[in-house]
C-alpha cells in the first residue's frame, strides 16, 4: 500500500472525485444510509485525509480532525476500506497508519471516534475504550470512543 496524508488544498480533483466516490459508494450505497456525506469539514485549514492506494486505485481512507472539530479532542473519521480490499488487512493497516499521523499531527492528543457499533470490538484492539451508550447516527447505531492520551479535552 502507498499511503499519503494530505490537507484538502494539496488533494488533486482525482484524488477529491476519488475519496469523495468511495465515501459515497460505501456510506451511502453500500450501507442504504442516505445522508449529507460533505459536512464542510473535509475543507477545513487542519483536517488531513488519508489515502491508501493499492496498484493506484484508492482502496483505503479516513480523515483526521483537529481538536475541537467534531469533537474536544482530536478525531478519525469517515473510516473505511474498498470491498475489493476487505480482508487484506488494508483496514488494520488504515488504522496504524492514522494513528501514527495523529500523533505527528497532535502530539499526545488524545482522540476520539464515532465508531459504528458493530465496529467496537475492532477498535478495542487500538486502546480505544467506549464513552458513552449507543446512540442512533442515520438510523445506523453508534457508540463514542476514545483513546487516551496525555492531553484530554472534554
Amino acid at each position: 500500500m502507498q499511503w499519503q496524508c494530505l490537507p484538502f488544498e494539496q488533494l488533486t480533483t482525482h484524488q477529491l472525485y476519488d475519496l469523495l466516490k468511495l465515501r459515497v459508494d460505501v456510506f451511502v450505497v453500500e450501507q442504504n444510509c442516505p445522508y449529507p456525506e460533505l459536512d464542510n469539514c473535509d475543507r477545513l485549514a487542519s483536517t488531513h485525509h488519508l489515502l491508501g492506494y493499492h496498484n493506484d486505485e484508492l482502496v483505503a481512507y479516513l480523515r483526521l480532525l483537529p481538536p475541537g472539530t467534531t469533537y474536544a479532542n482530536s478525531s478519525i473519521g469517515r473510516v473505511l476500506t474498498a470491498a475489493s480490499a476487505r480482508g487484506t488487512g488494508a483496514g488494520h493497516e488504515l488504522i496504524q497508519q492514522g494513528l501514527e499521523y495523529a500523533e505527528q499531527l497532535w502530539p499526545n492528543q488524545t482522540i476520539d471516534i464515532g465508531a459504528q457499533s458493530h465496529l467496537q470490538h475492532y477498535y478495542r484492539r487500538y486502546g480505544f475504550e467506549a464513552i458513552s451508550d449507543e446512540y442512533l447516527e442515520d438510523g445506523i447505531p453508534h457508540v463514542d470512543m476514545r483513546l487516551h492520551k496525555g492531553i484530554v479535552s472534554e
